[in-house]
């Protein structure tokens, strides 16, 4: 008898690993069979979503209330149907607000065997997380190397399989140089600002960043600025560029064909001399192309007060949390001022190569050149499932 598996993602970053874990179980235990809720890549490996994940990916403070009703029916469904087809294992994919409560559903009625993919960061804040989703996960797969120990000492069997970031394709030279030529950047020295993929965020860090860069270029007249922008808030950051410094080229992914804006993001990263980001998972990214980085990050006043109590680590930055290093210089709260971050612009394209022995040690650490991180899952999620 094959596997039969329920999957469930509620987001694109959870469709992608969900797409890659799919893709690994097929290779692993041919004959498998998927049911849930995933998204276009997930649909590839054989997923007829219940529903659009779409629907899920609105789980946010603000965006969630007027949905309230409409998400506790989903989550009801959706136990419902894992109860009711009765798979061999759960998976579960980030989105906590979702997953986890229908995990915890499914565990009152059920010992159907429960996995969730990607750790919570009890490392970085609100520890007793983890003690309580042990209460309904058997099994964590974690994206990061330090994470196992801490999902064991909560109660649950626990696998780091690499991180996707070690997955994605790097920039051939000919991208790098079709890349410049369409942004008309011929040999020159570029920083690549990333003002975040949240409208809220681009509202918050453009002003920000274009000011900094304004005053980095008054000392750096060579360089120029390139902004790939996400998709959804490519018109937010042409609008918040007004006031950046003229030399600045908007990498606008709806301009062009998928598979070519993909490439031009690729190699902006891969050639850039220097990055100024926002704080998030895209610092791996810029890790995985060796592009050396200042992280800068402004939050709500509140937020700030809340995270400078509960925080347990001194840095935010994944490369320097992973490389047990602090050589990524951050900017954050009342420290993310245009002053700031040039002058730590100004310190980063000086000694640029700081960076580049924490990044390698980083990318080793996260799984480069091991086995694909959705094979790496699929084999931990066979391998701990019960003999029958």
């Amino acid at each position: 008898m094959s596997l039969r598996v329920f999957i469930l993602a509620g987001e694109p970053s959870g469709d992608r690993l969900g797409g890659a874990l799919m893709a690994g179980l097929k290779q692993l235990a041919p004959g498998v069979q998927f049911d849930g809720i995933g998204g276009a890549l997930m649909a590839e490996q054989g997923l007829v979503s219940r529903f659009p994940m779409d629907e899920l990916s609105v789980m946010g403070l603000a965006e969630v209330l007027p949905k309230y009703r409409h998400l506790k029916r989903r989550i009801r469904e959706t136990s419902a149907a894992v109860l009711e087809t009765r798979p061999d294992v759960l998976i579960t994919i980030d989105s906590p607000d979702f997953s986890l409560r229908v995990a915890r559903q499914v565990k009152e009625h059920s010992n159907i065997r429960t996995v969730h993919y990607v750790a919570p960061s009890v490392w970085a804040w609100r520890p007793k997380r983890a003690g309580k989703m042990a209460q309904v996960i058997d099994h964590v797969l974690a994206l990061l190397p330090f994470e196992p120990p801490l999902m064991e000492a909560a109660g649950m069997d626990c696998d780091f399989v690499g991180h996707p970031v070690v997955a994605e394709p790097q920039a051939s030279e000919a991208e790098i140089a079709a890349f410049r030529a369409e942004f008309q950047l011929g040999d020159a020295p570029f920083v690549l600002a990333l003002p975040g993929s949240r409208r809220s965020e681009v509202a918050r860090l453009a002003p920000v960043f274009g000011a900094a860069l304004q005053q980095f270029c008054r000392s750096h007249p060579d360089y120029r600025i390139a902004v790939p922008a996400a998709a959804p808030v490519a018109d937010a950051v042409r609008d918040a560029m007004q006031d950046w410094p003229e030399a600045t080229v908007l990498l606008d992914p709806n301009r062009f064909d998928p598979p070519l804006a993909k490439a031009h993001k690729r190699a902006a990263f891969a050639t850039a001399d220097l990055a100024l980001a926002a704080s998030g998972t895209v610092s791996l990214e810029l890790a995985a192309s060796a592009t050396p980085m200042v992280i800068a990050y402004r939050f709500q006043w509140l937020t700030w007060q809340i995270m400078k109590r509960m925080a347990l680590i001194d840095t935010v930055t994944l490369v320097n949390l992973v490389s047990d290093t602090r050589v990524v210089p951050e900017c954050l709260g009342p420290d993310c001022t245009p002053a700031k971050i040039a002058a730590e612009l100004k310190n980063l394209a000086a000694a640029p190569r700081a960076q580049h022995e924490a990044m390698a040690l980083t990318m080793d650490r996260l799984g480069l050149g091991g086995e694909a991180p959705g094979l790496r899952a699929a084999r931990a999620v066979l391998e701990r499932l019960p003999q029958t």
